[in-house]
């Protein structure tokens, strides 16, 4: 039974349908390719955040408790998919580089090359952790990619820190959906709550900083 039709004939009407959207066409990827379907679409969400893995893995999921596939294939062509975003990304970090980024840094307002500088430290000394939490964090989890890149971590590592913190990730979101079955969408709701609180503490974070380096910057005025 097609993963579609088997929604639209149990699913409660008040929950979406995946007919349309993104959660169709994700739907559709999978009922026509099955795991590699999966993993495409989350390589694509890594590369371009805005499309939700908070939808794309519970569907996964709900398709692996209808058959289409198995939950072993769904973990593991999904987890697949989240390197192969990420070594993209990290890799647009590393054609970038550090030069260039100086280099684009200098140009910005209100900054300090020094700013930056202790932001390498800072990534030296923990990017492990933040390699491998950051996968786990809405949003973040895909730019976390592009300064390690810039910080030329060593591929290897990147990558399987990667790889384990995806796993992680993508094993919640898959059995949340295999388990809440025709629900599968309740998922999003709440993961797409983490990611507003995420985006706000980042915008009031900078918000901080701009206005502290404001004032910085009119004390130093004679």
């Amino acid at each position: 039974m097609h993963l579609t039709l088997y929604a639209a004939a149990h699913r409660p009407a008040a929950a979406s349908e995946p007919q349309g959207g993104i959660a169709g066409w994700a739907a559709g990827l999978v009922e026509t390719f099955g795991g590699p379907g999966a993993g495409a679409a989350i390589a694509l969400e890594n590369v371009f955040p805005p499309l939700p893995s908070e939808v794309i893995l519970p569907l996964t999921g709900f398709a692996a408790s209808q058959g289409v596939l198995s939950v072993a294939s769904a973990l593991f062509w999904t987890t697949l998919g989240s390197v192969v975003g990420a070594v993209v990304l990290y890799g647009v970090g590393a054609v970038f580089g550090r030069e260039r980024m100086h280099a684009w840094w200098a140009k910005l307002p209100l900054v300090k090359a020094s700013d930056l500088v202790r932001t390498e430290a800072w990534f030296a000394r923990h990017g492990t952790k933040a390699v491998l939490l950051g996968r786990m964090v809405p949003v973040f989890r895909s730019l976390i990619s592009v300064p390690a890149g810039v910080e030329r971590m060593p591929l290897p590592v990147f990558v399987a820190l990667t790889t384990a913190g995806s796993l992680v990730w993508n094993t919640v979101l898959v059995m949340a959906g295999y388990l809440l079955g025709d629900q599968w969408d309740v998922v999003g709701a709440y993961v797409g709550v983490v990611s507003k609180v995420v985006l706000g503490l980042a915008v009031v974070a900078l918000a901080v900083y701009v206005t502290m380096r404001v004032r910085g910057r009119g004390r130093e005025k004679p």
